[in-house]
């Protein structure tokens, strides 16, 4: 019997798209380097792709090849009660539909340990935007997820969100600005 991280990491390499548990709130994602399957989770979000979206990974290593830090520079510590997304310098191969109309990229190290365990199955980063229609209220529990978004995505994996609660807070790594709090 397959657990639902197996069956999460092999809709992922098919290309396809899932809806999962993050530190604080329900994303929709799908591996990072197949465009059909990133147009596809913007055409179900209904999000305009100049916006850019956000890659997590389990550990700094697996941004490897799609973040370009100085040498002096790196991820700081994670804090479990308060995720943070790095706008980052974006590696030469992003895609706009990745970054969007901006320089950068956004990159979480996830706390949350289903999100984890999806990456660290699949070996790469995967696409996370919270799951709502752009404008709309995020799914808060598992009952409204499969509501909304069953039969739109191609797997919605069991688990909750935490530890935290809420979206991330985003900050500019190279000033530390804040340009959404927790």
């Amino acid at each position: 019997m397959t657990t639902p991280v197996e069956t999460a990491a092999r809709v992922l390499r098919g290309g396809g798209v899932i809806a999962y548990p993050t530190e604080g709130v329900f994303g929709l994602g799908c591996l990072p380097d197949n465009l059909n399957a990133v147009q596809r989770v913007l055409e179900i979000k209904r999000r305009d792709a100049a916006k850019g979206l956000i890659l997590i990974a389990a550990d700094a290593a697996q941004f490897e090849g799609w973040i370009e830090l100085a040498d002096d520079r790196q991820l700081p510590d994670v804090d479990p009660q308060k995720p943070t997304t790095w706008i980052v310098p974006a590696a030469e191969k992003v895609d706009y539909l990745l970054r969007g109309a901006n320089t950068g990229i956004a990159v979480r190290i996830t706390t949350n340990p289903i999100a984890q365990a999806i990456c660290e199955a699949v070996e790469s980063p995967i696409v996370s935007t919270s799951a709502n229609l752009s404008g709309e209220a995020i799914a808060q529990n598992q009952a409204e997820l499969r509501r909304r978004f069953e039969g739109l995505v191609d797997y919605i994996v069991p688990g909750d969100c935490g530890p935290s609660s809420g979206a991330s807070q985003i900050c500019i790594l190279a000033t530390g600005e804040v340009l959404r709090p927790h």
